[in-house]
């Protein structure tokens, strides 16, 4: 989130938390979880549909769960997946005097709402809402980072340096993310964990259906972080000696200057035809369907829910070795990892799939079977189980 914030409310699904009744709340059974995330921004990226989703796990697991978030951009109806109330606590500044007035709003609501633990997403809600929680309420405060700080501005890691107590628990995605939080930000080691991304559901026991043109596929919102102009440029390479196989971008522009120069690459390369962009769409699975390699160019990644779902629909799947990337992806066994930055590694990892359909099927095969033992939603709920006991133990 900015710091700066732009409020743009519907009432329905969401409440104003000044305007909020709890009663309904107060008398009914199971621990209550508070989610607190910075922005629902125009465009649901991966971290925002993460937290919905985790919501709705919640609920389903018998946990009391509501969700309080500064400003809220989408469409509110895309808010209903999370199945729990979601407040809203606007700010024009976290780091202003106004913040005081909005903490305590929070911390009354916690205390009234008997909220046992506050899960924050994100730099302001990690920071704001730490510094809230612990100081106008009992609750129990867990830190979720999803990446190694690439958000983050001066007054952000400054803060981090000074907080390193603050929080009861970090949640890291991957392992190098957890390893950022111990060396960079200084939390204790015995306080951060890891906790995986889950695929949604269960993944589909079908055989992959091959294309009978290969189809290169890559799902990520656009921008730089994500390093499509990389697999365009790889794309060009693979044209070469492959110019049967198109490409497929799956995503937004976030970043319009970043898609207009992806697009005026594609006509310079000269391979407009064979290049396809699908802008935002509400479900990827129809188009992972349809193709035959995932590749995901990322320069930065905690870690990658594109990935596992590429992987639950049987893809093989190329990656940077960046982030958590490594931890998600077994290097000859599910995929191949590569440089990021490097279109040339880029497009040999690609030839050499589309050279050899039969690694090609027993990747996806064993792509599936990894993301049905290690990232589900039962796996992430047991783990969460265990941190919640623990931290509500001290």
């Amino acid at each position: 989130m900015r710091d700066k914030v732009a409020v743009s409310f519907d009432a329905a699904p969401v409440t104003l938390l000044s305007d909020a009744k709890f009663g309904n709340l107060q008398h009914t059974s199971g621990q209550h979880i508070t989610l607190l995330i910075d922005q629902f921004p125009q465009v649901l990226g991966g971290g925002e549909r993460a937290v919905l989703r985790l919501a709705r796990l919640m609920q389903g697991a018998g946990y009391r769960v509501s969700i309080v978030t500064f400003q809220v951009l989408c469409d509110p109806v895309l808010l209903h997946a999370a199945e729990c109330p979601v407040y809203l606590l606007p700010m024009e500044n976290v780091f202003s005097i106004d913040a005081a007035k909005c903490a305590w709003q929070f911390g009354v609501f916690l205390r009234r709402q008997k909220v046992s633990i506050v899960m924050t997403f994100f730099e302001s809600s990690n920071l704001f809402g730490g510094i809230a929680t612990k100081l106008l309420s009992r609750a129990r405060l867990i830190w979720n980072r999803r990446d190694m700080g690439i958000l983050r501005d001066g007054k952000h890691r400054a803060a981090y340096r000074w907080l390193p107590w603050l929080p009861d628990y970090v949640i890291a995605v991957s392992d190098e993310v957890r390893r950022h939080a111990v060396e960079v930000d200084r939390i204790p080691e015995s306080r951060v964990g890891v906790v995986y991304n889950a695929m949604e559901g269960v993944a589909d026991p079908t055989p992959h259906v091959w294309p009978e043109m290969p189809v290169v596929i890559a799902v990520g919102n656009l921008r730089p972080v994500k390093g499509q102009d990389t697999l365009v440029e790889a794309a060009a390479i693979v044209l070469r000696t492959h110019s049967q196989v198109r490409f497929y971008f799956v995503g937004e522009a976030l970043d319009h200057a970043f898609f207009g120069e992806l697009r005026r690459r594609v006509e310079q390369l000269g391979i407009t035809d064979r290049v396809l962009f699908f802008g935002g769409v509400p479900d990827a699975a129809p188009l992972l369907r349809e193709a035959t390699i995932f590749v995901l160019p990322s320069r930065s990644e905690g870690f990658s829910n594109a990935i596992v779902e590429a992987m639950a629909a049987g893809l093989p799947v190329i990656a940077t070795r960046v982030g958590g990337n490594a931890e998600a992806v077994a290097d000859g066994e599910t995929g191949l990892l590569v440089r990021a930055e490097d279109p040339a590694a880029l497009a040999v990892a690609i030839t050499l799939l589309l050279d050899d359909p039969e690694r090609v099927h027993a990747m996806g095969k064993e792509g599936r079977s990894r993301a049905g033992r290690l990232f589900t939603e039962a796996a992430l709920l047991h783990r969460l189980r265990k941190i919640f006991a623990l931290v509500s133990s001290r």
